[in-house]
């Protein structure tokens, strides 16, 4: 079924998708991934968000050019799920370790693109809108 993927992935142009190297992350080697880090996702090999890390399993993310949103992750049934001040359904992600970064599988989704963490920062993020500052 893989080798499909990659072949329909090539005849349509679009990038090949990220196999999953090994088993998902637990919640704790999430955590001690990402907690204190700023990291910015591509989907497809286009730029898709920025989310910032901070202890307590609370995060600040952002679609590019949209308004930051603060939230909080937590781990249910070995996905990594989040939740959002401007929207309570939790938003449930397997993650990876990876030669091209930190990737993540959105659940029930197996064959969409996955996000991959192609770069990282100490620094907080830049936010646009209400939270500015934050």
């Amino acid at each position: 079924m893989r080798v499909l993927a990659v072949v329909l992935s090539l005849l349509m142009g679009l990038p090949a998708p990220a196999a999953e190297p090994g088993q998902p992350m637990s919640a704790a080697e999430f955590e001690a991934a990402t907690v204190g880090r700023t990291l910015y996702y591509n989907s497809g090999g286009l730029a898709y968000g920025v989310e910032q890390y901070l202890p307590g399993r609370k995060v600040i993310w952002a679609f590019l050019g949209d308004d930051c949103r603060k939230g909080e992750w937590y781990e249910d049934s070995g996905f990594i799920c989040f939740v959002y001040e401007d929207n309570a359904e939790p938003q449930c992600w397997s993650f990876f370790q990876s030669d091209d970064g930190l990737l993540a599988r959105f659940r029930g989704d197996p064959f969409g693109l996955p996000l991959i963490a192609v770069e990282e920062s100490p620094e907080p993020m830049a936010c646009l809108g209400p939270n500015v500052g934050v």
